[in-house]
C-alpha cells in the first residue's frame, strides 16, 4: 500500500513539474514577442544574451510610436454638432457675397465686409428637441463703410439667408486682421515713435512689420478709463482699439495709452 502511494505521488509531482515547465516556456515565448531584442534572448550591446534593465528600457523607448489619423470630418454636421469646415466656408460664401460685398468695406478699405465670426445658430423655442431641427449658421461682420455690425443667418440645408440684423454702436472683440492693422497704423504714426524706439532698444533691430510683435487688442469706447482728447470722442460709434504689445518671445512694450481709431484710421493718446 505504501509503495503504491509513493508511485502515485511521484506521478503527480511529475505532472506538476511538467506543467510548470510548459508555463515557463509559454512565458518566455510571450516575452520574446512583445519586448525588444535584448529582452528576448538576442545579443545586447553588452555582448551577453540578456541586456541590462536600463538597456531594455532604452530599447523600448526607441520603438517608433504609432499616431492615428484624425477621423475624417463630414461635409455636413448632425444635430447640434459644431459646424464643419465645409459648412463654415459655405455659410461665409452665402452671406458675404453679392451686393453686400460690393457695398461694404473691410478694415483695410478693400471691397467686402470684415468677417468676425462664424458659429452654429441657436434653435428657436419650438425647434429644441425636434428630430429634424434645421442647421443654421450665424456669420458676423463689421462694415467699415458705415460702421455697422451685421449678423447674417443662413439655413445650411436650403442655402438661403433667412435673417439679416444690422446694428450701430455694437463693438465685439477685434479679430486678428484688425489688431494687426491697428499695430501698423500705430507704427506709421508719429505717436508710434516710442514703440519703435523701445523695440530697437530691446532687439537691436528696426521695427518695420507688425508681425515682429505679439499683439492683443481690446475695444475702446469713449469715456472708458482716462478721458482722452476730442479725437477719441467717436470711439464706440467708430471701431477703436487699444493694444498690448510685446516683442516676439521678448519683453512687453507699453502701448496702453494709445487708441487706434480703425474707422477714421487715426491714432490718439489718452491723457
Amino acid at each position: 500500500m505504501g509503495e503504491d502511494v509513493r508511485k502515485l505521488m511521484h506521478r503527480h509531482l511529475g505532472k506538476v513539474v511538467a506543467g510548470a515547465a510548459v508555463a515557463a516556456t509559454a512565458t518566455a515565448v510571450m516575452i520574446g514577442v512583445t519586448l525588444p531584442g535584448s529582452a528576448s534572448g538576442k545579443e545586447s550591446s553588452g555582448g551577453g544574451p540578456q541586456g541590462s534593465a536600463a538597456e531594455q528600457g532604452q530599447a523600448a523607448r526607441q520603438l517608433p510610436g504609432v499616431v492615428e489619423d484624425a477621423p475624417e470630418q463630414g461635409r455636413t454636421g448632425t444635430g447640434r454638432d459644431p459646424l464643419t469646415d465645409d459648412e463654415m466656408k459655405r455659410a461665409q460664401a452665402l452671406t458675404g457675397g453679392g451686393g453686400f460685398r460690393l457695398s461694404s468695406e473691410d478694415v483695410k478699405g478693400a471691397k467686402g465686409p470684415e468677417r468676425l465670426s462664424t458659429d452654429l445658430a441657436e434653435l428657436g423655442p419650438d425647434e429644441v428637441g425636434a428630430a429634424d431641427a434645421p442647421r443654421r449658421a450665424e456669420v458676423t461682420y463689421y462694415d467699415y463703410k458705415d460702421d455697422t455690425y451685421v449678423t447674417k443667418t443662413v439655413d445650411l440645408g436650403s442655402g438661403k439667408v433667412t435673417a439679416t440684423d444690422t446694428q450701430h454702436g455694437v463693438q465685439p472683440p477685434p479679430n486678428r486682421d484688425e489688431v494687426m492693422e491697428a499695430a501698423r497704423l500705430l507704427m506709421d504714426d508719429k505717436l508710434g515713435e516710442g514703440l519703435k524706439k523701445d523695440f530697437k532698444d530691446a532687439t537691436g533691430k528696426a521695427l518695420t512689420r507688425p508681425d515682429q510683435l505679439t499683439v492683443t487688442g481690446f475695444v475702446y469706447r469713449a469715456g472708458e478709463g482716462n478721458p482722452g482728447p476730442a479725437s477719441v470722442g467717436d470711439c464706440g460709434a467708430h471701431r477703436c482699439v487699444r493694444l498690448f504689445t510685446r516683442v516676439v518671445n521678448g519683453p512687453w512694450i507699453d502701448t496702453r495709452q494709445m487708441v487706434i481709431d480703425l474707422s477714421a484710421r487715426k491714432v490718439a493718446k489718452l491723457t
